[in-house]
């Protein structure tokens, strides 16, 4: 049995802040890291960064057809399997430069592959065989795709952001389930790329974290794009109809049918806590199997955790952050705390959505009294110049101070 002073259980963005921290302090550390996703976590593996490649494709492909400059004509041929291949080097290449090199050059930390369950609050077993000990633990197992409890759903072959990643042909139609950032990056996606594309969100507003302007006009976007979109839609069932998928959807007390080559499910994400028998410790995790920490990343006595193991905000940056905080309060004598005041967060489509601080919204929830100032973007020349007109800039401001508040 190998003994290290800090074991790190998770290789994403959380877990790899950590074992930098580690290493800095000098302290024994090893990672483990499943081999479902890969070194790096979903951010360089099956989020961020391929979406946004692809999205990116999609955008050039959109402005070729569109051609909205007087004096230029242009045809486009898509290679859709050349563009995945494309988007498999480069995330191979960013996990070897981002992740892998940088390993070897950390002395004092180790890797090993495969999945992490605790024995004890001092031991771990990796893949049911090899056993490490350690003092303390970071825990940093990341998050997955939450399937909602339709009925047939199991019986079906749905994808995720993952499996939709590597679909080696672009399906004709697609359903998209969930109207949040991934739902709507993946339905403006494929459509760019000629797949039909229908979107159910069972909320009244699409990206309902939003202010509701935000909401309003990415709708009118996305419609203009081609994306069939139905709010306030309760899907009752789903099941296969040959190699289609159908669901049977509550559209204002109307059950109508849908039908696609795929469907899929974009419906949020949960922390990856299922399989590491954190009872075993007593450790207690929240309503939706987060790990329950305090500020300081704190979960026990010797556990802390980071990354969206924890919850929301599910962020690639806020998870490096707290990773790191919870390596420098495990290993020394200094207490970092996290702070969630001020924390900007994107949707990439296109227009893209940026938003930091407090909507109107939340603002009034507070009790905070506060007024907005609203222009669209076509009041700005450079939306001009560009020929991309379309958007809203909100500012919600203290009544009382004049502090701008989001």
């Amino acid at each position: 049995m190998e003994e290290y002073d800090l074991i790190i259980i998770g290789g994403g963005a959380a877990g790899f802040a950590a074992a930098m921290k580690a290493n800095e302090l000098k302290t024994k550390t090893i990672m483990v890291n499943n081999t479902i996703i890969g070194l790096g976590g979903t951010c360089v593996n099956v989020g961020c960064v391929p979406t946004k490649y692809l999205l990116n494709i999609g955008d050039i492909i959109h402005e070729s057809q569109k051609q909205k400059f007087h004096g230029i004509k242009s045809s486009i041929s898509i290679q859709y399997q050349q563009i995945i291949e494309g988007k498999n080097s480069l995330i191979k290449k960013l996990q070897y430069d981002k992740y892998e090199n940088v390993l070897k050059k950390l002395p004092n930390v180790d890797l090993i592959e495969g999945n992490a369950k605790f024995i004890s609050d001092s031991k771990i077993q990796v893949d049911n065989q090899k056993t490490l000990k350690a003092d303390k633990f970071i825990i940093a197992t990341g998050s997955k795709s939450s399937i909602p409890p339709i009925k047939g759903i199991e019986e079906i072959n749905y994808i995720t952001n993952i499996e939709a990643l590597q679909l080696k042909k672009l399906p004709l139609t697609m359903i998209v389930l969930g109207g949040g950032a991934l739902g709507l990056e993946f339905a403006q996606l494929f459509s760019r790329f000629g797949t039909k594309v229908y979107l159910f969100e069972m909320l009244d507003n699409l990206v309902p974290n939003e202010e509701p302007e935000i909401s309003h006009y990415l709708k009118e976007y996305l419609q203009d794009d081609g994306i069939e979109i139905y709010t306030n839609a309760e899907v009752k069932k789903v099941e296969n109809n040959g190699s289609e998928t159908k669901i049977y959807v509550n559209l204002n007390n109307n059950e109508k049918i849908f039908q696609a080559e795929q469907m899929l499910v974009a419906t949020g994400r949960k922390p990856n806590t299922k399989n590491l028998r954190l009872e075993e410790i007593g450790l207690h995790l929240g309503a939706k199997g987060e790990i329950i920490v305090d500020e300081f990343m704190n979960a026990r006595k010797n556990i802390w955790a980071a990354g969206d193991v924890i919850g929301e905000p599910m962020l690639e940056t806020v998870a490096a952050r707290e990773g790191m905080i919870a390596a420098t309060n495990a290993l020394s004598n200094e207490k970092i705390k996290m702070d969630y005041d001020v924390i900007p967060h994107a949707i990439f489509t296109n227009p893209q959505v940026g938003s930091v601080g407090l909507t109107d919204f939340q603002a009034n929830q507070l009790g905070i009294e506060c007024r907005c100032s609203t222009i669209p973007i076509n009041f700005v020349a450079k939306s001009k110049i560009i020929n991309e007109d379309r958007g809203v800039l909100k500012i919600v401001i203290n009544r009382k101070t004049e502090e701008i508040l989001g």
